[in-house]
């Protein structure tokens, strides 16, 4: 598998000869995750789940950032203490994104769980003289890293005329950057220089190298934490280890709204409690996936609305090979599952293209859904179609809602009396019929020497 490195701006081969060590930088906790969050880690789920299909281990690290300055002023807005602000947003976290289907991470550390660590790899950096003690705090001394800038192509001495000298005059250069804050508020701690808080970037640094080591295979988020949120965890980490923090990393990209990022300011944000109650997970999770990960998608209902279409040929393709009757040869599926997994696997193995993969999915899907509508769809055929079409399914992190024996033998009661009434001709009791199926969320689907059916996923913009 090779994943385009930001760094390099080259394809690398990702190392799968030992675990896969993969660290994501979550969120920060103090209001609903968005769209755009679900869509950087629902890339990252994909890409842990094809992994992991392959029999290869992944450990996969997400953080919370549970103290920052956005936190503490919602705290001070709603009376409470920070703690409080971010225990309620890791619930929704938790809650939004097990709706969505995601995977959990190994393990989601809290950065106010690790001060005595990142105080730790801050005395570190005081004493090979990378960092340096202020008015205000401790700060990092981006001169003394050669290498800054490397991630993001950005030149250091552009950034140095162009930063912001207002912004603390304490320090020795506008570029520096924050590794501990001073301030007696809450939340506060104690450190050998004075009370106060950790900066933001040491935060991800200590977390990296506690759980997963000095390097690791893939360090990832979205493309708006290059600068200088990635670029100062490469400064501080490589400071302190003289060894590569990343082998490989990778950066999804945005998602806008009529071409603008989306902000608050503007009103424009699209939560993901409110795209699960609209769209439900597959037609978000299919969104998320249409376009290659690393380049901008912009929301749209349109969009939205061609994913429903699809989602319902997936839905028929699944629910025709579930109720597939009759034995027969299986030769002419063997040749599509061989051609389709092999499409599949290829596009995810070339930078988890998630487009093409979905487009190999798709075509399996038109062609079973031909294969019943010419009512040649046996058991055989099905038998081994269906377990090609899970595996994509679960790889992609798609559900088809499941459905009971009860459910089945009842539907098929009512499909069995409903055919016995357009036999009769009795259109009329035969349509109450399928009024009386249709809303149990079942659709008929004739064909010419029976009728078959599936079960439709509730999806309340549902345009049909």
């Amino acid at each position: 598998m090779k994943i385009k490195d930001t760094l390099s701006g080259q394809d690398k081969e990702l190392d799968i000869s030992k675990k896969v060590r993969i660290y994501l930088c979550g969120v920060t906790v103090y209001d609903e995750s968005h769209i755009g969050h679900a869509r950087t880690i629902i890339v990252f789920d994909i890409l842990r789940r094809y992994l992991e299909s392959k029999g290869i281990e992944v450990e996969l690290i997400q953080n919370f950032t549970d103290v920052d300055d956005k936190i503490i002023l919602r705290a001070k807005r709603e009376n409470v203490r920070a703690s409080a602000i971010s225990s309620r947003y890791i619930q929704h976290y938790y809650d939004d994104f097990d709706g969505l289907n995601v995977h959990r991470a190994t393990k989601f550390p809290k950065a106010t769980e690790h001060i005595q660590d990142m105080q730790d790899f801050i005395q570190d950096l005081l004493k090979k003289e990378f960092a340096y003690t202020s008015k205000n705090g401790v700060y990092f001394r981006v001169s003394k890293f050669l290498d800054y800038g490397k991630l993001s192509k950005k030149n250091i001495g552009d950034l140095v005329v162009g930063a912001r000298v207002e912004e603390d005059k304490e320090k020795e250069s506008g570029i520096d950057f924050a590794l501990w804050k001073f301030s007696k508020d809450d939340p506060s701690w104690e450190s050998p220089w004075g009370r106060g808080r950790p900066g933001w970037h040491i935060e991800c640094s200590t977390m990296v190298h506690k759980y997963l080591g000095n390097t690791i295979e893939i360090h990832g988020g979205g493309r708006d934490l290059i600068f200088p949120h990635h670029e100062n965890e490469i400064a501080q980490s490589e400071s302190r280890t003289s060894k590569p923090l990343a082998k490989i990393w990778m950066h999804v990209g945005m998602i806008t709204i009529n071409g603008e990022k989306m902000a608050k300011s503007k009103g424009n944000i699209k939560s993901i409690k409110h795209v699960l109650e609209n769209w439900g997970p597959n037609i978000i999770r299919l969104f998320c996936l249409a376009g290659h990960y690393s380049k901008p998608i912009d929301y749209s209902e349109d969009l939205l609305k061609e994913n429903v279409i699809k989602w319902r040929q997936a839905e028929s393709c699944y629910y025709e090979m579930k109720l597939a009757q009759e034995e027969g040869p299986t030769k002419e599926i063997e040749k599509l599952i061989f051609e389709c997994k092999s499409e599949f696997d290829s596009a995810l193995d070339d930078d988890c293209n998630t487009h093409l993969a979905l487009s190999a999915f798709f075509k399996f899907v038109k062609e079973i859904n031909r294969i019943a509508a010419s009512d040649s769809l046996t058991k055989s055929i099905s038998k081994l179609a269906l377990n090609r079409f899970e595996k994509m399914l679960d790889v992609l992190g798609l559900v088809i809602p499941k459905i009971s024996n009860e459910e089945i033998n009842s539907i098929n009661g009512l499909i069995k009396k409903r055919e016995t009434m357009r036999g009769k001709k009795q259109f009329q009791e035969a349509d109450f019929i399928r009024d009386q199926i249709a809303e149990m969320g079942i659709e008929l689907i004739d064909h010419k020497t029976r009728t078959t059916w599936m079960k439709k996923e509730k999806i309340k913009s549902d345009f049909n």
